[in-house]
């Protein structure tokens, strides 16, 4: 009797469409009127609050895992919360299959070549076609769950992270802001923001919080690793993206990552989940461990003395659900050892199933909701397949064109030869890590071929590691030819999850083949790095035979096409690098020293463009174009900035100290008030329209007190025509842009000059408190 109650229950609530897709709550029934779970009328967490009400102990344990399995009497289907999209939907996860009629989708350049557009309205605009072909695979029946745990907006901090190729770069002002125009993209949000009024396209999820930035170096692997972080570097420099993410972007999710951050383990750290990102920054989403963080904290880290300790200290701490089966093997013992409140497990359902309810899982037949139209055929259209072209192209970095060898000539006369182990590689090379099967495919060899008739390739290395070299035959196919191109770099074996390089020079012998190509080539070559960090390439730098030399990221399925449109001149290059570039040298420096500041005392020199005194190989923003871009302050809308004094000002008849002020203890209001507009005024006065990013500075008059040196506080893109110019506008907000954190990590303005920079212009704004 019992069985045929929970048959007639399931068949009441779960029903299944032509699609194969499983949903709670048919509206066409009347009975589920009955529960208030199933009413779209009540607010969402109220909805939750009565579903989770309804289980049983039993039932609500393995909710608490990734694969959370149905719960047939109540008609609730099985849901995964694993599935990738760092940039676009991808194989890892088991969230999403391919095997279906839908088997590849858009694949976009890994994020820091996307980066390096310094274009948020790209950002958003990509977003935009992963959440929708998201969608479109939940339609299709190809997808058991819409929860993506990307984007990746850890600092870069280290140049030789593994994972740096899945992250915006080293400042948090543009990681930041690729935060929150991506997540708003993928989960259905205005550019502007305020269009989502709880329904969401997809799930976006922020990760890895926080000061996650080292996989396995020398030993150390991302399991073990105790990031020692300041509480000044903190708050100006690994946090802020996470803020944005949650305050902007209003992101549903957010992953906890597998390190400790000053013994802690962040999974485990209330202050971190619940005091900072839900108490704080006012999150409302469910936060997830990374896969089998929660058992290393018992079986590795030995942090908790039992894997019921474990247990309680994540779900006390404010984490919801675990990626592993750690919380469903071990959080009813927990219970019975009464260390766990079941209230505890409440909470973190009532988070779970309200992103739930707002991705439509609970609203009845999805084909009659908001995104239940989106078709399959929306997926790698023509549209999203130009966009992955356009970012690839806006992303793409010029790094050295000796008298303007670049762009080539199209010439059918010619010969062209294109030499280099990356140069007809596909998956390997062009897509970079957490991708998915892409649209198509063209190789750099093969887009190069359809400029010229005559084109011959070798090889040059055995791999891109490059331990074993044909010089000499590499050598003569470039006497033969006209133009010689070599495609080199890194790939997947030399950075990636779980793998740190421990040099920045090029790998084996890639080296010796360039300078020897190089010095034997009848013209001054062109040399394209493929890679995610950066490289030290001061040989080529500084070689008269290495005429141009092009950074192209993992550009993604378009990528191949979109470099040989740059090398011969069907589009302008104007990306900037977001990153540093560092020499060899600074391999000296341990990647486990987390502080960004530097320290003359025990020669350290820092990290990142804000802090590092040291030399480059490339600076970050660095980044040529076909045409020569000029800059003037057409217009600055306040010169001087005026802080009324209060009890927050800190004033000394010493006066070697500078007065401050607390951003905290100033007030939204005051802040706002003080805001103003800078109107900078771009020339393109070259013979080739080109889209140039505007990156704006602030560099303080004096430093001390752990400022940074200079840091970013606005970049906007803009299209120019041969001799075009324009205006471009930012609004300044002193309280963010020329604060800095303290040594007890508040942010404090303090009286002096800040110098806005943009190009070689300077424009100064006084403080005075």
């Amino acid at each position: 009797m019992k069985l045929s109650l929970i048959t007639f229950l399931t068949l009441l609530l779960v029903r299944v469409d032509s699609t194969h897709l499983p949903f709670s709550c048919d509206s066409s029934d009347p009975s589920t009127k009955r529960y208030p779970f199933c009413q779209t009328s009540l607010p969402v967490l109220q909805r939750a609050r009565d579903l989770v009400s309804r289980l049983t102990l039993d039932e609500k344990i393995p909710q608490l895992v990734n694969s959370a399995p149905p719960i047939p009497r109540l008609g609730i289907p099985a849901y995964q919360w694993w599935a990738e999209a760092l940039h676009g939907v991808a194989w890892a996860g088991p969230g999403v299959r391919f095997n279906g009629s839908i088997n590849s989708a858009t694949s976009f350049p890994q994020v820091i070549l996307t980066a390096a557009s310094f274009d948020s309205y790209l950002w958003y605009r990509i977003g935009q076609v992963i959440g929708s072909e998201a969608r479109a695979l939940y339609n299709a029946g190809q997808a058991t769950g819409m929860t993506f745990w990307a984007p990746n907006i850890n600092i870069f901090r280290d140049p030789r992270w593994g994972r740096g190729q899945e992250t915006p770069g080293e400042d948090p002002l543009v990681t930041g802001k690729y935060a929150v125009s991506f997540v708003r993209g993928v989960q259905g949000d205005s550019f502007r923001g305020g269009k989502l009024k709880g329904h969401l396209q997809a799930s976006a999820c922020c990760k890895h919080f926080t000061a996650y930035d080292l996989d396995n170096w020398k030993g150390m692997n991302r399991f073990m690793f105790n990031a020692r972080v300041s509480l000044q570097d903190l708050a100006d420099t690994y946090q802020p993206p996470f803020q944005s993410c949650v305050q902007q972007g209003k992101a549903s999710g957010i992953m906890c990552g597998y390190n400790r951050v000053n013994g802690v383990p962040s999974c485990a750290d209330k202050n971190l989940l619940t005091k900072t990102a839900r108490g704080k920054w006012g999150f409302h989403g469910y936060i997830t461990s990374d896969c089998d963080a929660v058992a290393i904290m018992y079986d590795d880290q030995g942090y908790a003395k039992s894997p019921e300790d474990a247990v309680v200290d994540v779900l006390n701490a404010g984490m919801d659900v675990n990626c592993g089966t750690y919380l469903q093997d071990h959080t009813k013992s927990a219970v019975q050892q009464k260390k766990l409140q079941e209230s505890e497990i409440d909470r973190a359902l009532h988070n779970l199933f309200a992103v739930r309810i707002r991705l439509g899982l609970f609203n009845g037949d999805p084909t009659k909701q908001l995104y239940g139209n989106i078709p399959q055929n929306i997926v790698c259209s023509p549209a999203h397949q130009v966009l992955a072209l356009e970012a690839a192209q806006n992303g793409i970095v010029l790094l050295k064109n000796s008298n303007n060898l670049l762009p080539l000539p199209k010439s059918k006369s010619t010969t062209l030869a294109v030499i280099g182990p990356n140069a007809d590689l596909a998956e390997e090379m062009l897509l970079g890590n957490y991708a998915g099967p892409p649209c198509r495919k063209i190789t750099p060899l093969q887009a190069l071929e359809n400029y010229g008739k005559r084109t011959v390739y070798h090889k040059g290395c055995d791999s891109v590691q490059c331990s074993s070299a044909l010089i000499d035959q590499a050598v003569n196919v470039a006497k033969s030819a006209d133009n010689v191109v070599l495609i080199m770099g890194l790939d997947q074996t030399q950075e990636r999850e779980a793998f740190d390089r421990v040099d920045l020079v090029l790998p084996g012998k890639q080296q010796e083949l360039i300078s020897r190509v190089a010095k034997a080539s009848k013209k001054p070559v062109i040399l394209v790095l493929f890679s995610g960090g950066p490289v030290d390439i001061s040989f080529a730098k500084n070689d008269k035979n290495i005429g141009a030399i092009l950074w192209a990221g993992y550009p993604g399925e378009a990528g191949g096409l979109a470099l040989a449109e740059i090398i011969f001149g069907d589009h302008n290059p104007g990306g900037r690098l977001p990153v540093t570039w560092y020499p060899q040298d600074f391999t000296r420096v341990p990647m486990t020293d987390m502080r960004m500041r530097s320290d003359p005392t025990s020669k350290y020199p820092g990290r990142t463009y804000r802090f590092y005194k040291g030399e480059t190989v490339f600076e970050f923003g660095f980044g040529l174009s076909y045409s020569k871009y000029s800059y003037e302050f057409a217009h600055v809308s306040q010169n001087t900035l005026h802080f009324s004094q209060s009890s927050t000002v800190q004033a000394d008849e010493d006066p070697h100290v500078v007065r401050h002020m607390s951003v905290s203890e100033l007030g939204t209001e005051l802040c706002e008030q003080r805001k103003f507009s800078v109107r900078v005024g771009v020339e393109n006065p070259g013979v080739m329209a080109g889209k140039h990013p505007v990156l704006l500075f602030a560099k303080n008059s004096e430093l001390g007190n752990g400022k940074p040196m200079k840091q970013l506080v606005g970049f906007e893109s803009v299209i120019l025509s041969a001799g075009e110019k324009a205006e471009v506008e930012f609004e300044i907000n002193p309280c963010e842009h020329f604060s800095s954190a303290n040594e007890e990590g508040l942010m404090v303005i303090e009286e002096g000059t800040v110098f806005l920079v943009v190009g070689n212009e300077e424009y100064p704004i006084s403080i005075l408190i």
